[in-house]
C-alpha cells in the first residue's frame, strides 16, 4: 500500500510540474529570443551606439493585425539608416470599433540573422496598450543597427532588413468583447 501511494503521489507531482512547465514555456520561450535576438527577435538596448559607419540599410516597416476591429500602419514605407545611426519611424492606430481596445504588438525581423544587431531604444511593442473607442494613436519607435553587423561574415552583405509588427488581442479585450456580445444578443432578443 506505501508503494501505491508513493506512485500516486509521484504521479501528481510530475503533473503538477508539467502543467507549470506548460505554462512557463511562451514566456521563458520569448525572453530567451529578446536576450539573445534568436528567430528574429529584436534586442532592446540601454544605449545608442557611439561608432556610425558609412555604410546604409535599408529599414522596410510591415504591420499587421490579428482579431481586433482597428487599422495600423507605418507613417513610413521604409527608411535608409548608416549603421550605427539612430532611427525614428511612426505607426499609426486606429481603433475602428466603440470598445475600449487592449492589445500588445509582437514582432520580428527578416532577414532572421540580422535581428541580434536591430536594437530597439525605444518601443511600444514593450509594453500592452490601451486604444479608446474611435481614436488614432500614432507610437514611436526609436532603433539602429549595431556595428557589429558590419564585420559578422553571416550578415555582411545584408543591406535591407525588414521590421514586420503585428497587434494582436489581450486578454482583457478579448473578455470585453465576449461580455459585450453576450449582453448585446440579450439584448436584441428583449432579455
Amino acid at each position: 500500500m506505501k508503494n501505491k501511494n508513493s506512485v500516486a503521489l509521484l504521479c501528481a507531482a510530475l503533473v503538477i510540474f508539467m502543467t507549470g512547465a506548460a505554462f512557463a514555456a511562451v514566456p521563458l520561450y520569448r525572453l530567451f529570443c529578446q536576450v539573445t535576438g534568436f528567430d528574429g527577435t529584436t534586442m532592446k538596448a540601454e544605449a545608442a551606439p557611439t561608432e556610425i559607419l558609412d555604410q546604409e540599410v535599408l529599414i522596410r516597416f510591415d504591420t499587421n493585425v490579428r482579431d481586433l476591429p482597428m487599422t495600423f500602419k507605418a507613417e513610413q514605407f521604409s527608411q535608409k539608416v548608416r549603421i550605427g545611426e539612430t532611427g525614428m519611424a511612426y505607426f499609426e492606430v486606429t481603433n475602428t470599433s466603440n470598445q475600449t481596445i487592449h492589445a500588445t504588438a509582437a514582432y520580428n525581423v527578416v532577414p532572421e540573422r540580422a535581428g541580434p544587431y536591430f536594437q530597439k531604444l525605444q518601443c511600444f511593442c514593450f509594453e500592452g496598450q490601451e486604444i479608446a473607442p474611435g481614436a488614432t494613436v500614432s507610437f514611436p519607435m526609436q532603433y539602429f543597427v549595431a556595428p557589429e553587423m558590419a564585420t559578422d561574415a553571416e550578415v555582411k552583405g545584408v543591406r535591407e532588413i525588414t521590421l514586420s509588427y503585428t497587434f494582436f488581442p489581450t486578454k482583457g479585450f478579448q473578455q470585453a468583447v465576449a461580455n459585450d456580445s453576450a449582453v448585446g444578443k440579450a439584448g436584441e432578443r428583449g432579455l
